[in-house]
C-alpha cells in the first residue's frame, strides 16, 4: 500500500502541452479576406516588386489575348485569366522574369454594335453623325468597360500591370497597326478583289470566319429544271438539268452547274403526276440515279422510268431557267456551262450542284479556274447582284429592290419572287423546307450570306517582293526578316506552315488544328465596311475597267517611307481619327504630283488584324516586354495562351500578320483551353438558367475556390461547372487549408536554435524530407509542362495522405507530449517547418490568396509576400529511395492495423487506438524485416503492439491487398496516462508525477524547470 500523502487535485496537463496555435483561421472566409489582401498587394506594389525581384533573369512573357472591352465577364473570362495567371506566377517561381501585361480589343463591331443600339433606342440616325463623334463615342463606351473588367480581372487575383495595359485603341497602337498595314502594301501581298464573302446585311459589312456561329434555320429549299440546249446527245435535246438549292434568292446570279465525275447520271420520264403538279407527264429530267426517287417524291411523282444513262460531258450547256423570261431584257439570255468539280456528291440534292460564283467559295473557285469556258459562254465576270442591304441592286432586273433579309435578319421577300417567276417560266420541279445549320453573326446574330463584294485582301499565295522592312519597327532585340530577295515560294502561307513548326503548341493537337487551317484557308479578308477601327491606310487609283493600282515603293514611287511617317505620326499624336479628320490626301502633299488623283481607302481593317498586330506594338515596343527571342544566347520565351477557337482567331491572324511582315510566328508557345459547359455538359445559355457567373461564385466562396476548379481540371478539354461540382472543391480546398493551418500552429512552438541536421534526425523525418525532394523534382516538371492538374494531384496526395493521414498523425503524440529537449520533437518541427516552406510556394500560383495569408502568418512583414519567393531549392541529398521503399512496406503493415482498429472502433470495443495493443502477424519476411527497430506502436497509435512471425489465425483481420499481413485486436494493458492518455503499465513509475508515463513525467519536469526559471 502506498503510504504516502493524500494526492493533490488532478492537474490540467493540457497547459503542458505544446498544442497547436495559431491566427490563421479553420473557416477561410475567403469572399472577405481576398480584398484585403488585394489591397494590400496594391498598397505594396506588388507587381513592381516581383519584376525588381525578377531583374535580370531569362524571360517567360505570356501574352495577353486581348478580351473585347464590352460587357461583364463570364465564367470563360475567369477560366482564361485564372491560367494566364497561374503561368506567370509559377513561371517566376521556376526562375523566370514572368511578367504580365494584360491588353484588350477595342475596335470593331463588338463596340460599334453597342453604339448602334443606343442610337436605335434614341431613334438617332448613325448615318447623319460624323465619323470621328461617333467614333468618340466608341471610345469612351471602350474606356468604361475596361474599368469595369480590370477590377472583374483583378478580383480573380490575377496579377499583371494593371496601371499600364495594352490597347488596340491607344494612339500608339493604332500607328503601328497602320504600319503593318502599309507593310503589307509595300510587299505586295494587300490587293483589292471582287470575290464573295462572308457578308451581314444586318451589320452591313463582311465578316471574318472567327465572326461567324452557326445557328438552326428553316430554309426554303427548290428543285430547279435547267434546259438542255446544246448537247452530243440527241436523247436529251428538251431534256432538264434538275439543281437543288436551299438560297432560291441565289438563281439570278447562276453562272453554271457543277457535276461529281464519279456519280451514275440517268435521264428520267415523268410517267404519273397529278394535273396541278410543277413536273408533268412526259418530262424528262436529269438526276443522279441514286437521287431519283428522292426527288420525284419531293416533286410529287407518282410513276417514272429511268430512260437512259448520261455522261455529263456531253450535255454541254443548258439555258438559264430565266432565258427569255418577259421583262428579263435579254440579262440572263447567256449559256450556262456545265463543269467538272470534287465537291459535287450524291449524298443529298440531285447529283447537281447550281453554281454562283458571286455567293459561294466553291463557286467563285470554279469560275476562276474554267474562266476561259465561262468567256465562251459570254461571261466575262463574277456577276454582282445583291447590295449590301441584301437587295438586289436596280440593274438585276425583275428582282431590283427585292430584299433576302430584312433589316432586324428575318426572311425578305427575295426567295418567294425567284420562286414565283420560276413558276412563270415552268422550270421549277418542286419545293420544300429544311431545317439546316447556318451562318449568323455572333454579335446582331442575324444570318449572313455569301456575297460578291469589292474588298480587300492579303494574298495568301503570291510571291512576297524583296522590299525593306524597316517601316515595320526596329524593335529590343527582335530578328527581322532577311532583307533580301525572297527564295522561290515565299509565300504568306508557306512562311506560316513553316513557322508553324517552330512552336511548341501545347496540346500538342493544336499543330496539326492551325496547321490544317493555313493550309486551306483562302485570302485573308482584312477589310471591313465599317466606321469604328484603324484604316486601311492607303491611296489608290482607280482605271476605267475597275482596276485599281495602291500607291506603293516602285518606279513611280519612291518615297513611302515619307509617307508612312507622315501617317504613322498624325496617328501617333490624333489617333486614328487623323484619318477622318480632314482630307487625308494632305499627307501627299509635295509627294506626288497630283495629290487629288489618289483616293484614300476609308474601309477600316478586321479588328482580327488589329489583335494580330499586338505583338508589333506590345511584345516589340514596350521595354518590359521586349525579349531577346531566336538569338544565340537568348533564352526568352513568348506564349500565347486562350481558348481552342483561337486557332482560327487570335493565334491565327498573330501569324499570319507576323509572318507576313517579319518572316516568323510571333509567339513560341501556345497553349489552348477547351470551353466551360454546365454540370451536364451542356452549353450555358440564359434561357436555360444554368449560367455559373464568376462574380457569384467569388461572392459564396472566393476566387481561390474558383482557381482550384481551373487548376484541377483538364484545360485541354471542355471543362465543366456547377454547384455541386464545386462542393467538391470546396471540400478539397477545406482538408488543404487544414493541413496548412495545422502546420502553422505547430511552428508556433518552432526556435531556429532548434533546428536539426537531417543526419540526426529519425528515420520517418528523413522519409518526409525524401519525399519533399521527389516532390520538387515533379512539381517543377509539372509547371514547366503547364500540368496544373498534376500539380493538384501530387499536392492534395502528398498534405491529404503523406502528411494529414500519416505523418502529422503520427507525430502528434511526440510534438503535443515529448520534453523540450527531445531530438524527436526537434526533427519534426524542424521537417514541418522544411515541408511548410516547400508546400506554401508550391501551392501559390494555384490558391494565390490562400498561400499569401499562410505565408504572412509564418512570416508576418509590411511588405513581404509569397509570390516573391522562387521555388524553394530542395537538396538532392535528401532523395533516399531505399529508405521510401522500406517506409512504403511500413506503411502497407500499417494500413491492416489501422484498419482492424476502426472495426473495433466501430463496434465500440475501443474507443480510441490508444486503448489497443495488437499483436500483428506477418508472413512475409520482407515486412517483417521494414518494420524491425521501429516503434511500431507509435506508428500505428497504439499503446502497445506485438509482432508474429506466420500467417495468423483464420479469423485475423486481413485486407486483399496486403497479403501476408493478418491483425488480432487486442486492449492495451495498464493504466491510462493523464497527459498522454496512452495505456501503459509504467503509469505512476516516476513517484512526482504518479499519474503520467516516464515520457510523460520527464517533459513535466523540463516544463516546470523552465517555467520557474
Amino acid at each position: 500500500m502506498n503510504d504516502r500523502s493524500p494526492t493533490p487535485a488532478a492537474r490540467d496537463y493540457s497547459q503542458t502541452l505544446f498544442l497547436p496555435q495559431t491566427e490563421f483561421p479553420m473557416r477561410a472566409g475567403l469572399p472577405q479576406r481576398e480584398p484585403e489582401l488585394l489591397a494590400r498587394w496594391s498598397r505594396i506594389g506588388l507587381y513592381r516588386k516581383m519584376r525588381e525581384e525578377a531583374a535580370g533573369r531569362p524571360r517567360f512573357v505570356l501574352h495577353d489575348g486581348p478580351p473585347y472591352a464590352n460587357g461583364h465577364i463570364h465564367i470563360g473570362h475567369a477560366l482564361n485569366k485564372i491560367l494566364k495567371d497561374m503561368v506567370v506566377r509559377s513561371q517566376g517561381m521556376l526562375g523566370f522574369d514572368s511578367n504580365y501585361v494584360p491588353g484588350w480589343d477595342c475596335h470593331g463591331l463588338p463596340i460599334e454594335w453597342k453604339i448602334e443600339e443606343e442610337y436605335r433606342a434614341r431613334g438617332k440616325d448613325k448615318d447623319k453623325v460624323p465619323p470621328v463623334e461617333f467614333r468618340k463615342e466608341c471610345r469612351a463606351f471602350a474606356e468604361k468597360w475596361i474599368d469595369v473588367q480590370r477590377e472583374e480581372f483583378k478580383r480573380l487575383g490575377v496579377e499583371g500591370d494593371w496601371a499600364d495595359p495594352y490597347t488596340t485603341m491607344a494612339f500608339g497602337a493604332e500607328a503601328q497597326i497602320a504600319r503593318e498595314i502599309m507593310a503589307f502594301a509595300r510587299t505586295g501581298q494587300l490587293y483589292r478583289g471582287s470575290k464573295p464573302v462572308m457578308w451581314s446585311s444586318v451589320e452591313k459589312t463582311a465578316l471574318a470566319e472567327a465572326e461567324v456561329e452557326y445557328h438552326e434555320k428553316t430554309s426554303t429549299t427548290i428543285w430547279v429544271r435547267f434546259p438542255v440546249i446544246d448537247t452530243l446527245d440527241g436523247d436529251l435535246e428538251g431534256a432538264g438539268v434538275v439543281i437543288w438549292t436551299t438560297t432560291p434568292w441565289t438563281i439570278p446570279a447562276n453562272r453554271a452547274i457543277a457535276y461529281g465525275e464519279g456519280i451514275v447520271y440517268g435521264l428520267f420520264r415523268v410517267t404519273d403526276a397529278a394535273e396541278d403538279n410543277w413536273a408533268k407527264p412526259g418530262d424528262r429530267l436529269i438526276l443522279a440515279d441514286k437521287l431519283a426517287a428522292e426527288v420525284f417524291a419531293a416533286a410529287r411523282v407518282a410513276g417514272f422510268e429511268r430512260v437512259k444513262e448520261v455522261l455529263p460531258v456531253m450535255i454541254g450547256r443548258c439555258a438559264h431557267p430565266f432565258r427569255g423570261i418577259a421583262g428579263g431584257n435579254g440579262y440572263w439570255d447567256y449559256d450556262v456551262p456545265m463543269l467538272p468539280a470534287d465537291y459535287v456528291t450524291d449524298d443529298a440534292g440531285t447529283g447537281f450542284v447550281h453554281t454562283a460564283p458571286g455567293h459561294g467559295a466553291d463557286d467563285y473557285v470554279t469560275f476562276i479556274k474554267n474562266r476561259e469556258t465561262f468567256a465562251r459562254c459570254g461571261l466575262t465576270e463574277v456577276p454582282h447582284t445583291v447590295a449590301p442591304d441584301s437587295s438586289y441592286f436596280p440593274h438585276v432586273p425583275l428582282f431590283a429592290g427585292e430584299r433576302v433579309y430584312d433589316a432586324k435578319g428575318k426572311d425578305g421577300g427575295a426567295n418567294e419572287a425567284v420562286i414565283r417567276r420560276l413558276v412563270e417560266t415552268g422550270t421549277l420541279v418542286a419545293r420544300g423546307r429544311l431545317k439546316h445549320q447556318y451562318p449568323h453573326s455572333w454579335r446582331s446574330k442575324g444570318p449572313l450570306l455569301f456575297r460578291n463584294t469589292p474588298q480587300w485582301f492579303i494574298a495568301m499565295d503570291r510571291p512576297i517582293t524583296g522590299a525593306a522592312m524597316e517601316a515595320a519597327g526596329e524593335a529590343v532585340g527582335t530578328v527581322m526578316w532577311p532583307q533580301n530577295e525572297p527564295a522561290p515560294g515565299d509565300t504568306l502561307r508557306r512562311r506560316a506552315l513553316d513557322a508553324i513548326k517552330t512552336v511548341q503548341w501545347v496540346p500538342a493537337s493544336g499543330e496539326n488544328r492551325i496547321n490544317g487551317m493555313i493550309e486551306n484557308r483562302p485570302d485573308w479578308v482584312v477589310s471591313r465596311q465599317r466606321a469604328w477601327g484603324v484604316p486601311i491606310a492607303v491611296f489608290v487609283q482607280e482605271d476605267e475597267a475597275g482596276g485599281v493600282r495602291i500607291l506603293a515603293p516602285g518606279p513611280d514611287f519612291a518615297r513611302s517611307e515619307e509617307l508612312e511617317n507622315r501617317i504613322a505620326a498624325a496617328f501617333e499624336a490624333q489617333g486614328a481619327d487623323a484619318w477622318f479628320e480632314g482630307d487625308p490626301r494632305r499627307f501627299l502633299e509635295g509627294l506626288v504630283d497630283d495629290p487629288s488623283s489618289w483616293r484614300p481607302v476609308t474601309d477600316i481593317l478586321d479588328v482580327w488584324f488589329d489583335s494580330g498586330c499586338t505583338h508589333a506594338f506590345a511584345l516589340e515596343k514596350r521595354p518590359d516586354l521586349a525579349t531577346r527571342r531566336r538569338v544565340e544566347g537568348g533564352d526568352d520565351q513568348v506564349m500565347y495562351l486562350e481558348g481552342s477557337d483561337q486557332h482560327r482567331g487570335w493565334f491565327h491572324s498573330s501569324l499570319l500578320e507576323s509572318c507576313g511582315t517579319r518572316g516568323r510566328a510571333p509567339y513560341d508557345i501556345v497553349l489552348t483551353h477547351g470551353f466551360v459547359l454546365d454540370e451536364r455538359g451542356q452549353k450555358m445559355s440564359k434561357s436555360l438558367g444554368n449560367v455559373v457567373a464568376p462574380q457569384d461564385v467569388i461572392k459564396d466562396s472566393g476566387a481561390d475556390i474558383l482557381r482550384l476548379w481551373v487548376a484541377a481540371s483538364d484545360y485541354s478539354d471542355d471543362l465543366r461547372i456547377g454547384k455541386e461540382i464545386l462542393k467538391t472543391f470546396v471540400e478539397t480546398y477545406r482538408k488543404l487549408r487544414n493541413t496548412i493551418r495545422w502546420m502553422l500552429g505547430s511552428l508556433h512552438h518552432f526556435h531556429e536554435a532548434d533546428r536539426v541536421e537531417p543526419a540526426d534526425m529519425p528515420e520517418l523525418e528523413r522519409f518526409v524530407l525524401h519525399r519533399l525532394a521527389e516532390l520538387d523534382g515533379e512539381i517543377r516538371e509539372a509547371y514547366a509542362a503547364f500540368d496544373y492538374k498534376r500539380v493538384v494531384a501530387l499536392l492534395n496526395g502528398f498534405m491529404t495522405s503523406d502528411l494529414s493521414a500519416f505523418y502529422f498523425d503520427v507525430r502528434k503524440d511526440t510534438l503535443y507530449c515529448d520534453p523540450l529537449s527531445s531530438l524527436a520533437r526537434k526533427s519534426a518541427l524542424t521537417v514541418i517547418d522544411r515541408v511548410f516552406g516547400c508546400v506554401c510556394v508550391w501551392i501559390a500560383p494555384i490558391l494565390a490568396f490562400t498561400a499569401e495569408e499562410a505565408w504572412l502568418a509564418r512570416h508576418p512583414s509590411e511588405d513581404g509576400s509569397v509570390h516573391l519567393q522562387t521555388f524553394p531549392e530542395v537538396p538532392a541529398s535528401w532523395r533516399d529511395d531505399a529508405l521510401a521503399e522500406r517506409w512504403a512496406r511500413v506503411r502497407r503493415v500499417r494500413r491492416v492495423v489501422t484498419g482492424a482498429l476502426e472495426i473495433e472502433r466501430a463496434a465500440k470495443r475501443i474507443g480510441s487506438s490508444l486503448e489497443a495493443a495488437p499483436r500483428v502477424h506477418i508472413a512475409d519476411e520482407g515486412l517483417r524485416a521494414a518494420i524491425a527497430g521501429l516503434d511500431f506502436a507509435e506508428v500505428c497509435i497504439t499503446s502497445g503492439i506485438e509482432i508474429l512471425a506466420g500467417e495468423g489465425p483464420a479469423d485475423a483481420f486481413r485486407l486483399d491487398e496486403v497479403k501476408g499481413v493478418a491483425v488480432e485486436p487486442a486492449s492495451a494493458e495498464g493504466t491510462k496516462c493523464a497527459r498522454s492518455w496512452k495505456v501503459s503499465p509504467e503509469v505512476g513509475s516516476d513517484p512526482d508525477y504518479p499519474d503520467v508515463t516516464p515520457r510523460d513525467a520527464r517533459a513535466l519536469r523540463e516544463w516546470d524547470r523552465a517555467k520557474a526559471a
